[in-house]
């Protein structure tokens, strides 16, 4: 259940900040809201973590070295999130963001990358992508 709790907060929250960093960038620019992002979230996150973190960041030199890369896919992503819902709108731009995230989660199940289980897809699950690129296309369609 935490789980099912923590996706719809993360859902609900990436819709939010993309919306509010397209905003904010239409007064201070794109990478300056990219760095007023990054930057407040280092903060808040510095906070949390000397609050209740467990973990060891002595160890960051033991980790596998693409891991590391996260900071710049979070850069990445935030930049193109702004671009998609400045060109496309909320509404479509998080639709094709979700099923891009959906699709390359499951290439990665699939083929277990990056260290996770295997899982394996059947029709129902190509249907369901299916299904939520219709639901796009019927909902970019002018009526």
């Amino acid at each position: 259940m935490i789980g099912i709790i923590s996706s719809i907060i993360s859902g609900i929250c990436m819709s939010l900040q993309g919306v509010f960093n397209t905003r904010l960038s239409e007064k201070i620019g794109l990478w300056e809201t990219n760095a007023w992002v990054q930057g407040t979230a280092l903060l808040v996150t510095l906070v949390i973590c000397f609050i209740y973190g467990n973990g060891n960041l002595k160890m960051i030199g033991t980790a596998n070295k693409l891991y590391l890369t996260g900071g710049i896919l979070g850069a990445i992503i935030i930049f193109t999130v702004m671009k998609g819902v400045s060109s496309l709108g909320p509404t479509c731009s998080i639709s094709i963001i979700l099923i891009a995230q959906l699709l390359s989660a499951a290439i990665i199940d699939f083929f277990g990358l990056f260290h996770t289980d295997r899982l394996t897809f059947d029709s129902t699950k190509i249907i369901g992508v299916v299904l939520m690129l219709a639901g796009i296309i019927c909902f970019k369609i002018k009526g």
